[in-house]
């Protein structure tokens, strides 16, 4: 099997791989505290879960935003697995062109979830990834990497709203039952939800106007789900893009 670890600053994603078929995703905590031997020992008891054996684990590719939980985690599968990780970042083929100032500042997390965009949907291509940023990527019609936006995420901003208010309290993300918000509540949740889905339609249209033609527009990430529903646009949602990514890089260098 291979595994796949996508680290973000909140959230470690991992996937599995027997052949092309996806056998389990989890989810681990970020935390750069943690030593190898911790990330090891978590690891183990996910694997334990799925009924998987550390010696099935034959290799290995990492895309890391968070260096040092890279470094802690990759250490973590040689220990358990006896393999040495594809860290993705530098020299590693991703089949990527990238036409930003400086490709060496574009974000292991971004080159993922393009892959997986370019392995599977037709290009132009814009890919909304809803983690700690909101980070909006364009390939052109040839596939090449043009660049795109970030913005605060949605758990950033609510994190700011009640670390920096006296009387706004941390609520669960979900939308209201009208944008105009009845009680304090409402009122936060519908600039969440509803306010980020407008920022992305409207950030969509001025890139579509920027390509001169309509792309295919597809969203990963935590929340993704649940703001694209109020989105105007025809937006497509791919959990496991940024896990297909990196299982396609990793076939281009093997």
């Amino acid at each position: 099997m291979l595994l796949t670890v996508d680290i973000g600053n909140t959230n470690i994603t991992l996937g599995a791989y027997d052949g092309g078929v996806l056998a389990f995703t989890a989810r681990l905590a970020t935390e750069t505290a943690k030593t190898a031997d911790q990330y090891a020992v978590e690891l183990k008891n996910l694997l334990s879960l799925e009924c998987i054996g550390t010696d099935e684990i034959e290799d290995c590719i990492i895309s890391s935003v968070v260096p040092a939980v890279g470094k802690s985690l990759s250490a973590a599968v040689s220990k358990l697995c006896h393999i040495v990780p594809l860290m993705l970042g530098p020299g590693v083929k991703t089949g990527l062109n990238i036409k930003i100032d400086n490709p060496a500042q574009l974000g292991a997390d971004l080159v993922a979830g393009a892959v997986g965009a370019l392995d599977a949907y037709t290009m132009p291509c814009v890919v909304i990834d809803m983690g700690t940023a909101s980070t909006i990527s364009v390939l052109d019609r040839n596939g090449t990497f043009l660049g795109g936006a970030i913005a605060a995420g949605v758990r950033l901003t609510l994190k700011a709203l009640t670390e920096n208010t006296a009387q706004l309290t941390s609520i669960p993300i979900e939308a209201p039952p009208s944008v105009i918000g009845r009680n304090t509540v409402e009122c936060m949740q519908s600039g969440l939800v509803y306010g980020t889905a407008a920022m992305i339609d409207g950030l969509l249209e001025k890139i579509e106007e920027e390509l001169g033609e309509t792309p295919t527009v597809v969203a990963t990430g935590g929340l993704s789900k649940e703001i694209i529903a109020h989105c105007k646009k025809n937006i497509i949602y791919s959990e496991n893009l940024l896990l297909d990514g990196l299982r396609a890089i990793y076939e281009k260098n093997n």
